[in-house]
């Protein structure tokens, strides 16, 4: 395991990571931090938990979307789930 450090709207976060994941955590937080940054341009009089939330909803779209265009099996799906599940651990241990 690897400890590093992803920013966020301007945010440090402490993770721990299986070291073959670090750049994928790093390419992941890119990709999340962007997406709120857009959303903070669009929605300006919102707070910050509301950017968020809705980047986190938007981001959940997207992943539920390209299940679903993909047309995995329930095996499939079952191990992408097992593997969103372990990685929403890893972040949650550190916050």
């Amino acid at each position: 395991m690897k400890s590093i450090k992803v920013t966020i709207m301007g945010r440090q976060y402490p993770l721990v990571v299986k070291h073959e994941d670090e750049n994928l955590m790093y390419e992941i937080a890119d990709y999340v931090d962007r997406r709120f940054k857009s959303f903070k341009n669009n929605l300006a009089n919102q707070n910050e938990s509301t950017i968020m939330v809705l980047g986190c909803l938007s981001i959940a779209e997207e992943l539920f979307t390209m299940k679903k265009e993909m047309n995995y099996g329930p095996d499939q799906m079952e191990q992408i789930n097992d593997r969103v599940r372990d990685l929403i651990s890893q972040i949650k241990a550190e916050v």
